[in-house]
């Protein structure tokens, strides 16, 4: 039993165990329980399980500018020091220290959860055994960083921590690399060689050293606009050779073919990427930066949502749409992250307000439990009832059908038709979850990809992505990265799985399976102190 077992293993004599609270207040009796408690408590037991992993690991392949022509200057990144107080440090032309260089084949499994089925006789080996290149310096730069003379430009939609990056990116390039020019870009791709936002500024450590402290855009951003011929005769006029575009998916297949056009003009310029999405829909990466700090952001609104909802009578409803044009996760984490979300919409699941499983009848239950609810819906929900619409923004982006409207609408009818009074208070934070400043950990988040971006231009890659892939900073090629974006939540997933058991809603997408359901694997057995899967 695991109780038994754990108190028998952790027990010791009171006699021992028991001192005098003026002996705990000295160094020898706190010293004199710790080594008897050390002494009690076993080392720790493992479970070896064969053929697990195994294999060859594919990484996946990234442009250099040496493989496209380009004579790299292969700087030496840093001097090594041997002995005195920097002895094990490498250390930069300006003074930064690394305590590591990346080497070529420094890689991220993509796969790191093994499953019973990986090792299977008829499971055919391990798969996906593929790897991203780690993020970091690199011991040979490809460019003269004195020579070196860069461009930042923010893409579409705002997002917290795009001030961040910027900031990170100026800092890096000046402190590591000591660059002789950085040029702010107005306005997304429309600030190349037009004056439509305003002329480029020049950067400076002192001009952004605040900036990731706001909200917003420092530079502005801006959608559409991308004219390859116009930026390119700008890279070529103001002699830029590195370029830093922070946008989404969309914007990547733009610095995709950026890099391209420069290399196919013979322009040794190095065109990188930071993905940026509020809806934290693109692919391969554990998430976008700000993501976070919108679901924070979202929290006030639930809130007031949920407030409103208990003092209004009778039947208070609170409903709260949150962004999501194609992917739920805002909604679906801000759900789970509050804890108080009777109704969860989002786009990747059906949507049903009639029958047994709708989710009006599910708000009417929840309502006369509780005398209240509260819902969340993603504003992309619901489009196979409200149908698709046609139009599209200046990033090509389609407009959506007004869902918050509806559910309001139809939340009221359906408690009139069953004789009930409801009083729906509606909220539409919108942009306010996305105008807000970074949060600690999308901070933190940004200055990763800030630095990393440089550190990979320098040493000479191009048409690349950066971004976390199980919690490290990794490079991505960016026909891999768009190639599955943009990216939707799993509706057999996890997350779902966790939003329907805070919610309780019906399980439109599942309900109704004739599926058996699948026979459980038994426990292996453990020698662990705990007792886990011991044998009896």
């Amino acid at each position: 039993m695991f109780g038994a077992t754990a108190l028998r293993t952790l027990s010791f004599p009171v006699a021992a165990a028991v001192t005098s609270s003026a002996a705990l207040r000295t160094a020898d009796g706190r010293a004199a329980r710790a080594d008897k408690i050390t002494d009690d408590i076993p080392p720790p037991t493992y479970t070896t399980v064969p053929n697990m992993i195994g294999g060859d690991v594919k990484i996946a392949e990234l442009l250099h500018l040496r493989d496209l022509g380009f004579a790299s200057k292969n700087v030496p990144n840093t001097e090594y020091f041997f002995g005195g107080k920097d002895a094990g440090f490498s250390k930069s032309s300006t003074g930064q220290k690394y305590s590591k260089m990346i080497g070529e084949n420094d890689c991220v499994l993509v796969d790191i959860v093994q499953t019973d089925s990986s090792s299977k006789p008829d499971a055919g080996g391990p798969k996906n055994m593929t790897a991203y290149h780690r993020s970091g310096p690199r011991e040979y730069l490809h460019f003269q960083p004195k020579k070196v003379r860069a461009a930042i430009v923010n893409c579409g939609g705002l997002c917290p921590g795009l001030n961040d990056v910027v900031h990170h990116l100026v800092g890096t390039l000046t402190h590591n690399y000591d660059v002789e020019k950085i040029y702010g870009i107005r306005g997304g791709y429309y600030g190349f060689g037009t004056n439509k936002n305003g002329p480029p500024l020049e950067l400076t450590t002192d001009m952004v050293k605040d900036i990731h402290q706001m909200g917003g855009s420092f530079l502005g951003s801006g959608r559409g606009g991308y004219d390859e011929e116009r930026i390119v005769e700008f890279l070529k006029k103001e002699k830029i050779n590195q370029v830093y575009v922070i946008g989404g998916d969309g914007t990547h297949r733009g610095i995709y073919k950026l890099s391209q056009a420069c290399a196919n003009r013979g322009l040794n310029i190095a065109v990188a990427g930071v993905p940026k999405t509020i809806d934290n829909d693109i692919a391969l990466i554990d998430r976008s930066f700000g993501f976070q700090s919108s679901v924070q952001a979202a929290q006030d609104a639930i809130t007031t949502a949920e407030t409103e909802a208990r003092g209004n009578m009778p039947n208070g409803i609170g409903l709260v749409k949150l962004m999501g044009r194609s992917s739920g996760y805002i909604a679906a984490y801000s759900t789970l992250a509050h804890g108080s979300v009777d109704l969860c919409l989002v786009p990747e699941v059906p949507m049903c307000i009639d029958g047994p499983l709708s989710c009006l009848e599910h708000l009417e239950n929840i309502v006369e439990q509780k005398g209240y609810a509260v819902a969340v819906v993603a504003e992309g929900a619901g489009e196979e009832l409200l149908g698709e619409n046609a139009e599209v923004d200046a990033g090509g982006n389609k407009k959506l059908p007004q869902i918050g409207e509806f559910m309001k609408t139809k939340i009221a009818e359906h408690f009139k038709s069953k004789g009930k009074e409801a009083t729906v208070k509606y909220i539409d934070p919108s942009y306010m979850i996305r105008s807000v400043p970074a949060n600690a950990d999308d901070s933190y988040y940004c200055s990763l990809l800030g630095q990393g971006a440089v550190h990979a231009a320098m040493a000479g890659y191009t048409g690349f992505s950066i971004g976390l892939v199980n919690n490290h900073t990794v490079l991505l090629p960016i026909p891999a990265l768009v190639a599955k974006s943009p990216r939707t939540m799993n509706k057999h997933g996890r997350t779902w799985e966790r939003v329907l058991a805070v919610t309780h809603q019906p399980d439109v997408h599942t309900a109704g399976s004739s599926k058996p359901a699948k026979k459980a694997t038994p426990a292996p057995a453990s020698s662990s102190w705990f007792g886990f899967g011991a044998k009896k």
